[in-house]
Parts: structure tokens; C-alpha cells; sequence
């Protein structure tokens, strides 16, 4: 690649001059070209275009899909501390106000003739093989119904079934992929993840009120963090259901390692097909799902709150755990174009108050809602300590570029908890028609 555009002028000084109009001036990072040259702030963030095909995505899918698409594949680079580098382009936006302008048809034709100059202009690159939805090897089964049962588990399976070795790397002993409750302040020397990780777990049980016999179902049971936790600790009989079959095999090693056969059932199966649920008779004396319900979908969220419902007894407790996203910025409820392509395809969250009138349209009476927002941030720092710590072997299980996809994972929804783009609640219910065990002052 030579040094220069076709017209003599360094790449990266004649990218600077056709963004200034999106940008709304200066660029907001340093921008480092493919040809050596830079251009922007000396003192901001240090961003590489390694290659015209960076250029490229973002022509194709300007803003954050096809800078993500850019940064997973290596084209794209971030010489900078990838959280400070992404507030700082973030604050930029916000005191700009960069999601109002509008630039004008002499602008897109300036960026044309600089793509055309830069040499950027050419076939579109394909999707990231990381990518699950547009060009990603699931596209044509994730072209199916919508939450469809095949696409459901599809969709878990793309997230999910990577391997449990990948995700014994990053969580904690208990398996735990779900926000910890940190009873200590997270810099207590001795207080660990896992040690949240069980007080989150036991927080839930004795909000549900278990005791020993109880027959509990989870619903989305993960890897068993629950589902063991609640056998062990409170000598529940519980059922646990999931569509992700590594994580079945995960839990079914853990039940006989611990020797919980006659305590501990798990299932292969989805949420829609639990028979205990049929026809409202209420097996279970109390039921939990942790952060499964983002899962379901909009217009499914009403068959979920009334398998819950109808799971278990009249008089019994049902908890839930889940995220919230409040508005939906640029109307993506399942948190942006780089999450619903790469992490969690066909993900819905909403505000909370949205969530509880589901809930309680389906027949559930609603006891105690937890905001958990900050914990979740000391979720995440602890989870990207083992990340960093862990990314030789990371890379090895999985390759650079999902690597890179979890480290742009991580980061991002780090930020959006922090920033309160996104919340994370336990929701307390009980089913009416039952006298409740609930106890008159709160002890949790």
C-alpha cells in the first residue's frame, strides 16, 4: 500500500477532512491510517485502521456494527485502554450531540470521493464468522420464526455452547453467569466473586423461603449454580430446565460428583415444555429464574410469566432475576446492533415497570422489587480480571476474534450498567388463591 491516497494527501489526514461533518468537528479519537500516517487529537485515544477494509464495514454499517465488525476481526485496532477509550468517544457524542445531525448530501459526497481516494471503496468485506446473524453461519436457521422453539435454542446455543472450559475461565467456582450480590464492598481482601457469587445464591433461596423438601423449579438453570446451591444449602428437590446442552452435561457431572441424584433433576428442555406447568395445577412450592426472562422475547413474555404462574402452588413464591434497559437507545431493546449480532441474538429487554405489568397481567402478585444496577458492575470487573488473567487460554479454545468479541462484550455492558444505560433487578412474586408464607418484616 503506498503512502498516500491517490491524490498525494496522507490516508488518514483525508479521512479527518470528510468526517468532520458526522463528527461535528475535531476527530474525537487519533486516528492512525494503514499507511502510517495519523490525524485528530494528539492527547485523545489512539485508533488504528489496519486495513482499507475497516473503511469498508463502516460504509456498510455505519456506527457501532460496523466499528464492532472492524474490532473483532483485528482490522480495526484501539491502542488505549478499550474502556477509557470507548467513554471518552461516548462523552464526545453526548456533548456534541452527535445523534441529531443530519449532514447534508455535500458531506456524503465528500466521504464518497475520500473512499474512492483512499481506496476503501470496493466489495463489501463478509460478516465476521463470530457474527450469528448477518452472514454468520446460523443465518439461515436464525432466519426462522422468531422465538420459534428451533430458533430459541439455536440462539441459546450460539452463546451459550461455546464450551464450558471457555466459561469456567471467566466465571466463578459456582458457575454463576448472572449479576453476584456483594454484601462486602468488593475491595474486602478475602471477599471474592464466588463469595458474592453464594450470597447472591442465597439471597434468592431465602427470598423464596425454601426449606428442606420443598420442590423447586429453575427455569434457565445455567450451569446449576441455583439448582445445586438450593439441594445443598437448603435440601430442596429441585427441577431445573435448560435448552443449552453443554450446560445440561456441566450440571449432570457436578449432580454426581456431589452425589445429589435423589435431589437434584435437569432437563433438556424448553420453558414452554415443562409438564408441571400444564394446566395451572401448581406442582412446585416456589420457582426462580435468574436472568433467563431478557431471553423469551416481547410478544413470548406473557407465556413465560404464565408457565411461572402456573408452575407453581397457589400461595407460593416465584422470583425472577433480570436486566432492564430503560427507552432502548436507538431502538434496540435487545442492547445494540453489536450485542444482538454477536452475543445474545433476539435478546428483549425493557424498563422494568414494564416487566412487572407482564407479570402481573399473567396472574402473579407482586411482593419486592431489588434494583442490583452497581452490582453488577463489580460482576463484571471480577469477571474481566479472570478474562486478562486467562486470555492465553481463551485464545486457544476459541481464536483471537472471539476473544476480541468477549473483550468488547465485557467492556461494553460494564459501561452500560455503570452509566445506568441498563439495570438489573430481582423481582419477588406470589401466586394468589393460597394463603403466603411471606413474613411480615422483611429478613433479606
Amino acid at each position: 500500500m503506498s503512502a498516500s491516497t491517490t491524490s498525494g494527501t496522507p490516508v488518514a489526514i483525508r479521512l479527518e477532512d470528510a468526517l468532520r461533518p458526522f463528527v461535528g468537528g475535531d476527530l474525537p479519537v487519533r486516528l492512525r491510517a494503514w499507511d502510517g500516517s495519523e490525524a485528530g487529537p494528539v492527547d485523545a485515544p489512539l485508533v488504528e485502521l489496519r486495513s482499507p477494509a475497516a473503511v469498508r464495514r463502516l460504509v456498510r454499517h455505519p456506527g457501532e456494527l460496523g466499528a464492532a465488525q472492524a474490532y473483532v476481526t483485528g482490522e480495526l485496532e484501539v491502542h488505549h485502554d478499550l474502556d477509557d477509550a470507548l467513554t471518552h468517544a461516548w462523552g464526545v457524542v453526548a456533548e456534541r450531540d452527535l445523534g441529531g445531525v443530519r449532514p447534508g448530501p455535500q458531506a456524503y459526497a465528500a466521504a464518497l470521493r475520500a473512499a474512492l481516494d483512499t481506496g476503501a471503496v470496493g466489495v463489501p468485506p463478509r460478516a465476521p464468522r463470530s457474527q450469528a446473524q448477518v452472514g454468520g453461519p446460523l443465518n439461515a436457521l436464525l432466519g426462522r420464526r422468531l422465538h420459534s422453539k428451533l430458533r430459541d435454542r439455536l440462539a441459546i446455543s450460539h452463546h451459550y455452547d461455546l464450551s464450558n472450559e471457555f466459561y469456567a475461565a471467566i466465571l466463578d467456582d459456582h458457575m454463576a453467569y448472572s449479576s453476584a450480590y456483594y454484601t462486602q464492598d468488593p475491595a474486602t481482601p478475602g471477599y471474592t466473586l464466588e463469595d458474592a457469587q453464594a450470597d447472591k445464591l442465597d439471597l434468592v433461596c431465602r427470598k423464596l423461603g425454601l426449606q428442606a423438601g420443598d420442590r423447586f423449579l429453575d427455569v434457565g438453570c445455567g450451569w446449576g449454580s441455583l439448582s445445586l446451591f438450593a439441594a445443598e444449602r437448603y435440601g430442596a428437590q429441585v427441577t431445573g430446565v435448560t435448552i443449552a446442552a453443554e450446560q445440561k452435561k456441566f450440571i449432570d457431572a457436578r449432580i454426581a460428583e456431589r452425589g445429589l441424584q435423589d435431589k437434584v433433576e435437569i432437563r433438556l428442555q424448553d420453558y414452554r415444555e415443562v409438564p408441571e406447568a400444564q394446566g395451572g395445577a401448581g406442582h412446585f412450592d416456589a420457582v426462580a429464574s435468574i436472568e433467563m426472562g431478557e431471553h423469551v422475547g416481547q410478544r413470548n413474555y406473557p407465556t413465560y410469566a404464565g408457565v411461572l404462574r402456573d408452575a407453581v402452588k397457589p400461595g407460593g413464591r416465584v422470583l425472577i432475576q433480570q436486566m432492564s434497559r430503560s427507552g432502548g437507545r436507538g431502538g434496540h431493546p435487545g442492547g445494540g446492533p453489536f450485542i444482538e449480532s454477536f452475543i445474545a441474538p433476539d435478546m428483549y429487554m425493557r424498563p422494568v415497570g414494564e416487566t412487572i405489568a407482564f407479570l402481573e397481567r399473567g396472574g402473579l402478585e407482586v411482593r419486592d422489587v431489588h434494583g442490583l444496577r452497581e452490582h453488577y458492575v463489580w460482576t463484571v470487573d471480577a469477571w474481566m480480571q479472570r478474562f486478562e488473567k486467562n486470555e492465553a487460554r481463551l485464545t486457544e479454545l476459541v481464536g483471537e476474534e472471539v476473544v476480541r468479541v468477549w473483550r468488547l462484550y465485557l467492556v461494553g455492558g460494564r459501561m452500560a450498567f455503570r452509566d445506568g444505560r441498563m439495570g438489573v433487578d430481582q423481582i419477588l412474586m406470589v401466586r394468589p388463591g393460597g394463603e403466603h408464607t411471606l413474613p411480615r418484616r422483611r429478613d433479606f
